[in-house]
């Protein structure tokens, strides 16, 4: 009789092998499936479980915040982030930050909110996540050269668009003012853009870090305009050292700013912006908002 070898055994450790490598994988994929579960329930967590939050403002740019003797940060946006902060029941810790660093700080996981009159901008759409807005300003130009301040007064107030065909001609009359001159400019603004964009091939630009540095330089004669928002200015202007200076040409507002300055979060921090919303809802229609802009600002800023 023939004799049929039986490949049984090399079978048998083969599936033995096959077997081992199954239960392996399988527990592999089950220990990460678990973690990942985990990880997930834990982030989720994290993310809801709230307690204190991190606030980046610049504490320079009065009278939004501005940094007193003491250290202590005041102005109307400290204020409204107490009333918010109580509101959603949160213990707020603000803290001072270069505007220049705020944003990469905020996605850097530095901080976990930024409120400094930032100007809602599809490029920062694109990296942060705002709140509805709290105030809508505008821009304009100071001097303190008597010619043009006589020449030019600003008690005309123009809304620009952002279309340069409906714009133009305000932009060619403020070309006009600023020719040949030198303009001083925060950095990283949405004011910078608008200047650079309007002005740079007519005029030489310098940009700085913070506002009042501009302002110094205006001063001490090292520029002839310095370009910034209008409620900065009507703060700056009251303080001795300014006296020479005057807004010139006309208050710019309108669409061009954007839906105006609100709260800045991180992408994934939906639940922290949800809560900050409702808050504003709240001080907007009771009024807090208005009221402590015309505290500050002795004007309603309220969009």
């Amino acid at each position: 009789m023939a004799v049929i070898a039986c490949p049984c055994r090399s079978f048998s450790n083969s599936l033995g092998k096959h077997m081992h490598s199954i239960t392996r994988f399988t527990r592999n994929l089950l220990a990460c499936t678990a973690l990942g579960s985990s990880l997930l329930f834990t982030g989720m967590a994290a993310a809801k479980d709230w307690t204190t939050v991190r606030v980046a403002t610049e504490g320079a740019y009065e009278p939004w915040n501005t940094t007193l003797p003491n250290g202590e940060i005041a102005g109307f946006e400290p204020e409204l982030l107490k009333n918010l902060c109580a509101r959603v029941q949160l213990e707020c810790k603000l803290q001072a930050q270069d505007w220049d660093g705020m944003i990469a700080g905020l996605n850097a996981n530095k901080f976990d909110m930024l409120m400094d009159a930032i100007v809602i901008t599809p490029e920062r759409e694109a990296i942060v996540a705002f709140s509805q807005p709290y105030a809508a300003t505008q821009g304009v130009f100071v001097s303190s050269t008597p010619a043009v301040i006589a020449s030019a007064p600003s008690d005309e107030v123009v809304k620009l668009s952002g279309d340069q065909n409906n714009d133009q001609a305000t932009i060619d009359q403020l070309r006009s003012l600023v020719k040949d001159k030198v303009i001083g400019i925060q950095s990283g603004t949405a004011y910078t853009d608008f200047v650079e964009k309007n002005f740079k091939n007519v005029a030489t630009i310098r940009t700085y870090k913070k506002s009042g540095e501009h302002m110094m330089d205006l001063n001490a004669g090292r520029i002839d305009f310095a370009f910034d928002d209008v409620t900065f200015f009507s703060s700056a202007l009251l303080n001795p050292e300014n006296q020479a200076a005057h807004m010139v040409g006309p208050k710019i507002g309108g669409p061009i700013w954007g839906p105006g300055e609100a709260l800045a979060f991180r992408k994934g921090d939906t639940d922290l912006k949800e809560k900050f919303n409702q808050a504003l809802s709240a001080a907007l229609v009771d009024g807090t908002v208005k009221r402590l802009s015309e505290k500050w600002f002795k004007a309603d800023l309220a969009p």
